[in-house]
């Protein structure tokens, strides 16, 4: 006994056919770095970005991890402008200076802004302090 039949004749809703090479489509870093950046703009909501660009809301996510874990780089022009500089070390004195010097600080310079770490500092925020200090070189 048939306890449902099936009405060939109403609308079933939409099919989408795809023809050619259903091959992936391959983004380049640049590419990427631009939709990521205009995901992280003020206002902006990363599905109606991830829509705007035919992707999903997920792979967008993962490539804003990927630039978060520096994997993926973002372009330049979206880079932070503005960069905290400290000219003069907190609690001057000379325990300050010997650490200044110690053999466990490390001098980077970019650019011509110099850029000391001590032991122990946070690799996430030096990462960051680095970038934008070559995107504002």
């Amino acid at each position: 006994m048939v306890d449902h039949i099936v009405d060939a004749l109403e609308p079933r809703g939409r099919v989408d056919i795809q023809i050619g090479a259903g091959r992936r489509r391959r983004w380049s870093d640049k590419a990427k770095g631009q939709i990521v950046a205009e995901s992280y703009a003020p206002g902006a909501v990363v599905s109606e970005v991830a829509r705007r660009h035919d992707i999903s809301p997920q792979h967008l996510f993962a490539w804003r991890k990927a630039a978060r874990a520096g994997v993926l780089s973002l372009p330049a022009d979206e880079a932070p402008l503005f960069v905290p500089v400290v000219t003069e070390p907190r609690g001057a004195g000379p325990r300050t200076e010997t650490a200044m010097r110690s053999p466990t600080t490390i001098t980077i310079e970019i650019g011509g802004a110099v850029v000391r770490a001590a032991a122990g500092v946070d690799l996430a925020w030096l990462r960051d302090v680095l970038r934008a200090v070559r995107a504002a070189t």
